[in-house]
């Protein structure tokens, strides 16, 4: 919707050409369980991203400041080689401004053994027909739906209609994939179909917090998972963005934290994932080392 011509070597909004560049490609052990298990989810993460999170912890990559040239080939054999090392699934995260190549990377990769589920892995920022077109590629959606107020999208994400994009892109996420199902791996449930939603709390914004889950919960109930997160890690306290941004260089209280929670279960919501004990650690911002990819 930019309006580069990235065929023709423009960048766009997201800072990519068209040609795909990842900065790891590895086992990752920090998703939900139904998802990465005790094998661990083939995560592919690629550079650069159509928003511009203030408090992202993968900035680095987000601004293509990492990472190597791959060609739809080699991602074809990425993911066979994620497959190989025993990945529950093909986790690729952030790629919505590569997604014409992942798309035949996909296809390509199907064509030579790929079996696993694949995961798009994505801020929830997409366009609807973005997730039609990837009908016959996706099987899990792990979507964010960051905010419900466009002034809190406008100042962190220079975004002022994510609350309605997103919701319609969940919409179609749930449209094409269905209802959560599993099979079992190693004695787990491994999540095969369906769409997984999460939301960071962040510093400051409890009552926001509180409507994306009443709002996420009303819309969908148990058509979807819902995964309340508390993983806020303060990066941005050191960088040049801390005097602007003050409110986002604390960590989330845990009584805050315990509120959403206490909250989600007052709406009726019987099932849902959270996280226990500190999970704000920048342990879990992976190294961008190349590691898978080269």
């Amino acid at each position: 919707m930019c309006g580069a011509l990235r065929r023709d070597g423009a960048r766009g909004v997201c800072g990519a050409n068209d040609t795909m560049i990842i900065a790891r490609a590895a086992l990752h052990f920090w998703e939900e369980p139904p998802l990465c298990g005790q094998r661990g989810s083939g995560a592919v993460f690629f550079s650069h991203c159509p928003l511009r999170c203030v408090y992202c912890q993968n900035a680095t990559i987000a601004a293509g400041s990492v990472g190597v040239e791959v060609s739809e080939e080699r991602l074809a054999q990425i993911c066979l080689d994620l497959q190989s090392q025993g990945a529950l699934n093909v986790n690729f995260v952030t790629p919505t401004h590569y997604t014409l190549h992942v798309m035949r990377a996909v296809e390509l990769a199907k064509a030579q053994g790929l079996v696993v589920p694949v995961l798009w892995n994505t801020s929830g920022y997409e366009r609807s027909d973005t997730v039609r077109a990837l009908s016959d590629t996706v099987d899990v959606y792990l979507a964010d739906y960051k905010y419900s107020d466009g002034a809190l999208a406008a100042r962190y994400s220079n975004a002022p209609d994510y609350p309605e994009v997103a919701l319609e892109a969940l919409e179609a996420m749930v449209g094409e994939v269905g209802l959560p199902q599993f099979d079992e791996v190693d004695g787990m449930p491994r999540m095969t179909r369906g769409v997984v939603v999460r939301h960071l709390l962040l510093p400051g914004a409890l009552e926001q917090s509180k409507e994306v889950v009443r709002t996420v919960f009303e819309r969908f109930g148990t058509d979807v998972l819902v995964s309340i997160m508390n993983q806020y890690t303060p990066v941005i306290e050191k960088s040049a963005a801390a005097s602007k941004y003050p409110e986002l260089c604390a960590q989330v209280p845990d009584e805050d934290y315990e509120c959403l929670l206490d909250y989600a279960d007052s709406l009726g919501m019987e099932d849902y994932f959270w996280q226990d004990g500190p999970a704000a650690q920048e342990s879990f911002i992976p190294a961008w080392d190349l590691e898978g990819v080269l």
